[in-house]
């Protein structure tokens, strides 16, 4: 987090796509927010995601800007969802210091019959399965991955239960994505999506004030767990869970007036904001070192002409190689 910070009025806001850090001293709370406008939009018109999924991915989106940024090395960290619903595949990943992508896979006809039965919520589009949390610094380190199962819960609520069984940091994450209809300065009729998040953690100096009540055990856990918790997280998560999911991702609001309006009586300051971008990893030599590492059978499967040609599922780039750049001499 940087060392400089600023009181509302002070600074000029953010804006979208912009992440702020902040910091809440009354009640030893750190965390970040973030609305998506612009950056959002751009990953989800290229593949024209159904609304549906297009909603859970930005939520997905908003929950890796929010922990990406706070990476204080080179490297990518990615969320993951693998499930049998309808949705069976989210993927995002942030590349430090600043670039994002995402994709889903849906099944058609699993969607359209959800959407029927009006089955829509996020823990019903993905239905049972993981979500993992991949921290991976580079060839010369292993990957890191924490892994909970989605159990019928919502991201927001998922995000939750990883940081108290892995981290241990009572934390509290909010989610919130919104389909826009309205017109552009010229009149014409405009659709956008916007989403947006905040993550508060509770980290006060004195570490046994982080203990949080011990998990259920499973089906015949009958043991007494009495524990009181820390009034200042009780305080924050609380004023965290008034959020109104309008006001995640409401333009009007904006990120600065959002914290003010939840911690003003408690003193928050934010931090320089951090951009983050709209910019897939790919590229045409990392695919090529990777179409070099087929075998020969391989190579002919995926040929088509004496051509193979490589989509990138993130932003949907089409790559063409002759043969003769990726066969082995």
């Amino acid at each position: 987090m940087a060392e400089s910070a600023a009181s509302l009025g002070q600074f000029d806001f953010a804006g979208d796509d912009h992440v702020v850090p902040f910091q809440v001293e009354g009640l030893d709370v750190r965390g970040r927010a973030v609305q998506l406008g612009p950056l959002l939009d751009a990953i989800l018109a290229r593949h024209s995601y159904p609304a549906p999924v297009a909603r859970l991915l930005a939520e997905a989106v908003v929950l890796t800007v929010l922990l990406g940024t706070s990476l204080k090395f080179e490297g990518k960290f990615t969320v993951q969802t693998k499930s049998d619903g309808p949705v069976d595949l989210l993927v995002a990943d942030f590349s430090t210091p600043e670039n994002v992508r995402a994709y889903a896979r849906f099944d058609d006809e699993a969607l359209a019959k959800a959407v029927a039965a009006g089955k829509t919520e996020p823990e019903q589009l993905l239905g049972k399965g993981i979500l993992a949390f991949t921290i991976d610094q580079g060839r010369f380190s292993q990957p890191y991955q924490g892994i909970v199962a989605l159990d019928g819960a919502s991201l927001e609520e998922i995000a939750g239960t990883y940081f108290r069984q892995s981290e241990q940091i009572p934390t509290r994450v909010r989610l919130g994505a919104a389909e826009l209809f309205d017109r552009d300065e010229a009149g014409k009729p405009r659709h956008r999506w916007r989403a947006g998040g905040l993550v508060a953690q509770f980290l006060p100096e004195a570490p046994e004030r982080m203990r949080q009540p011990d998990l259920h055990g499973g089906d015949g856990d009958t043991r007494v767990r009495e524990h009181v918790e820390d009034d200042a997280w009780a305080e924050a998560r609380t004023l965290v869970e008034t959020i109104d999911a309008d006001e995640l991702t409401d333009p009007q609001v904006g990120t600065e007036r959002l914290l003010f309006r939840l911690f003003h009586e408690r003193g928050v300051r934010v931090f320089e904001p951090k951009a983050v971008f709209d910019r897939c990893t790919c590229s045409r030599d990392k695919l090529k070192d990777v179409l070099q590492g087929f075998s020969a059978e391989e190579i002919e499967a995926s040929q088509d002409n004496g051509e193979i040609a490589v989509t990138c599922e993130f932003c949907s780039t089409t790559y063409r190689f002759e043969v003769s750049e990726v066969s082995a001499a």
